[in-house]
């Protein structure tokens, strides 16, 4: 895909990697000078939505670094274009590219609802906190339209069953009406994201994520509602939002925040390369410098995927980040974030017949 066409996107390439089934592919120069001379430049790639009719949707995970052990997806691939996103190399599962693909050919999942119902509805099910958005956002832009989260939401309020919502978007205020009352009950809790306040940081490095003054306003009506709600500082990029830790959590501890937490950037398989190209195209003059910490923050490689260690770092840098960000929350009154929800109030389906939705 030509470069010209990806204008407004996080990712300056669209490479398939071939680790699965399709090759990698290449545009041939001929065809591309006659494209130029006889069409001209590119239109802008518009994003396109692929219903996905999912045979399950609670996935299931044993990572014993990470504080759930379930989740819901309602949608693949992310239109916010977030360079640094780890779920980018899911799209390679479909043959397409991790880059600009993963932006803008999305699949959504609209029976989430009623595929959750039956596997909460399963003889012996034990509840625990659903996650939502733990792979790509469950509040982009398709969300308006499609309300596959909302319709999750709602089944879960009906059921009782405690969830947690990660987002980097303000579209999660739309649904206050379903999450308040939850949290009323001590069966919700959520994260917003905030990467960084700089206006021309968060328009190359999250180019389609509302802004980031946009999301501190969620947190402070998320947090006036009563839900608990959480800062999350993810992830930290060397050089480029580092620098900003300590105001990002005075910004959150005054609109409310009850918590916060961090990660270190991670690239792993696809990611890094996409992410270097981008490198070279925003910040070509500490392209090196980037990379060169990043490598020291995991133990000498692009990425390090040690369960424990992927979401720490080590070495100099990662404690350096640790101080800073144990230091300036305690300035300001964050703890550490821990989200004690209650699994008591689960109300299982009644009877044979499902539910409509």
């Amino acid at each position: 895909m030509p470069i010209d066409s990806i204008h407004g996107r996080g990712a300056t390439r669209n490479d398939v990697s071939g680790r699965f089934n399709m090759l990698g592919r290449e545009m041939d120069g001929d065809w591309l000078d006659a494209m130029n001379e006889i069409d001209g430049t590119p239109p802008p790639r518009r994003t396109t939505v692929t219903v996905e009719r999912a045979k399950s949707i609670l996935t299931r995970n044993q990572s014993p670094d990470i504080g759930f052990d379930r989740s819901v997806n309602p949608y693949r691939g992310c239109e916010h274009g977030c360079i640094y996103c780890f779920a980018r190399p899911t799209h390679a599962y479909h043959d397409l590219s991790p880059g600009v693909d993963f932006e803008s050919r999305l699949f959504v999942k609209p029976d989430a609802a009623q595929l959750l119902d039956e596997a909460l509805s399963k003889k012996g099910y034990e509840p625990a906190p659903i996650a939502l958005g733990t792979n790509t956002d469950p509040y982009q832009p398709i969300e308006k339209d499609w309300e596959v989260t909302r319709s999750v939401l709602a089944l879960l309020l009906e059921r009782k069953h405690p969830f947690t919502i990660t987002t980097k978007s303000d579209r999660v205020l739309r649904d206050l009406d379903i999450i308040a009352p939850a949290a009323k009950l001590g069966l919700a809790a959520v994260a917003i994201s905030v990467t960084s306040l700089d206006p021309k940081v968060h328009r190359t490095l999250e180019p389609r994520a509302p802004a980031p003054r946009k999301r501190v306003e969620a947190i402070k009506a998320l947090s006036e509602a009563d839900v608990p709600t959480h800062l999350s500082i993810s992830p930290v990029v060397p050089h480029i939002t580092d620098m900003e830790m300590e105001a990002i959590l005075e910004a959150g501890a005054d609109a409310g925040a009850r918590g916060a937490f961090f990660l270190p950037v991670r690239l792993p398989h696809e990611v890094a390369p996409l992410f270097k190209a981008w490198l070279e195209t925003h910040y070509p003059d500490r392209a090196g410098k980037v990379m060169a910490t990043i490598r020291d923050l995991r133990g000498g490689r692009d990425n390090d995927p040690r369960f424990y260690s992927r979401l720490r770092g080590e070495g100099v840098w990662a404690q350096l980040y640790r101080t800073r960000f144990e230091k300036a929350a305690r300035a300001h009154g964050l703890a550490r974030s821990k989200f004690r929800l209650r699994t008591d109030l689960f109300t299982p389906r009644q009877g044979a017949q499902l539910r409509l939705l």
